[in-house]
């Protein structure tokens, strides 16, 4: 409890009290039994009430979130062209009065929700984008008095400011934003230009009547019934493109991945038949060359063939019946016409 407020109450207790003994003095007198010296004290204590009334009314407590504006009989403007600081001031009593304006922050909201706005019910702006739609913006306003243009503005406005002031500055600015864009940039690409557009605009007008403009927020934009019925046709006809596109990528996908893989199985078959008739080609080159190293050892050596003769069916043969008029060695074939043909 501040000392204003202590004086206050002693001033209120001491009228009172003076009330309260009057009355007894009266009872007193009623009953044929006055107090010696009574008004004496009637006038003490009214002195005391007075004078403490006296100092109440002079005495203001100026919190630090506050600033006062003092309405004066005794100056000729009517008013002190200073508003009061924080802290204990004094006024002139009975001649000043002071009117408190707040120099926090403060917030002014409108709202398409009934008990969010600072009036009930829809609050929401009404605005027309550059292409004709109708969209309903819900914003909030936080802004502050200007400590030293406090004055001004209850000149100008009194505490009249947050409905007279503030709120017709923001419809104004938000509407005349939005005619500028088309509704998907508000709602998407352009937001933020519009944000600040609007934060713009506002700061210049509330500055010139001395109030702060801390920040500005668009929080909600709601289309019409019946273009938010065709902005879904439009995002689902898009999804549906989307996903068919999606389906020809994959198909071309799966396609290709066909073809490469049937790429891959043609390639094997080529090298494998490549390799195949190389090996063909090797081995001939080998066998024509054990041929002609073996046609160059008969040459010189035609028994070889005899030998080899020999081995060849000697493994094969364990019981042979000869004729008796036949000699006992097969007629061996006539080597040299063979070493000639070779």
């Amino acid at each position: 409890m501040n000392i204003a407020i202590l004086v206050q109450w002693l001033a209120t207790f001491a009228w009172i009290g003076l009330v309260g003994f009057f009355v007894y003095l009266l009872v007193r007198a009623a009953q044929h039994r006055p107090m010696p010296r009574g008004g004496l004290g009637v006038l003490i204590i009214g002195a005391i009430a007075v004078l403490l009334t006296t100092v109440a009314s002079g005495l203001v407590f100026i919190n630090p979130d506050e600033r006062g504006v003092v309405i004066s009989a005794v100056t000729p403007e009517g008013y002190r062209t200073q508003p009061l600081h924080p802290g204990l001031r004094w006024i002139i009593p009975f001649a000043e009065t002071v009117v408190r304006y707040p120099i926090s922050r403060q917030t002014y909201t409108m709202s398409i929700a009934p008990s969010e706005g600072m009036i009930q019910g829809d609050d929401s702006i009404e605005a027309r984008t550059a292409d004709g739609q109708k969209i309903y913006v819900d914003a909030s306003v936080i802004y502050s008095i200007a400590p030293d243009d406090v004055v001004n503005l209850h000149i100008l406005w009194g505490n009249r400011y947050s409905a007279e002031l503030l709120r017709p500055l923001v419809r104004g600015a938000i509407r005349d934003a939005v005619s500028q864009y088309g509704v998907e940039e508000v709602v998407t690409s352009k937001r933020a230009e519009v944000v600040a557009q609007i934060n713009e605009t506002m700061s210049t007008s509330l500055g010139e009547n001395g109030i702060i403009l801390v920040d500005f927020i668009l929080r909600n934009i709601t289309y019409t019934d019946e273009y938010a019925a065709s902005v879904e046709q439009k995002q689902i006809a898009e999804q549906l493109a989307q996903q068919a596109v999606y389906v020809v990528e994959q198909r071309k996908q799966e396609a290709e991945q066909a073809r490469q893989v049937a790429q891959g199985q043609a390639d094997a078959a080529v090298i494998a038949a490549q390799g195949a008739a190389d090996a063909r080609i090797i081995q001939a080159e080998a066998e024509a060359q054990a041929l002609e190293l073996i046609a160059d050892a008969l040459k010189d050596r035609p028994e070889l063939l005899t030998y080899q003769y020999i081995t060849k069916i000697s493994p094969n043969i364990e019981v042979m019946f000869l004729p008796s008029n036949a000699p006992f060695i097969f007629p061996l074939p006539d080597t040299q016409a063979i070493i000639q043909a070779e």
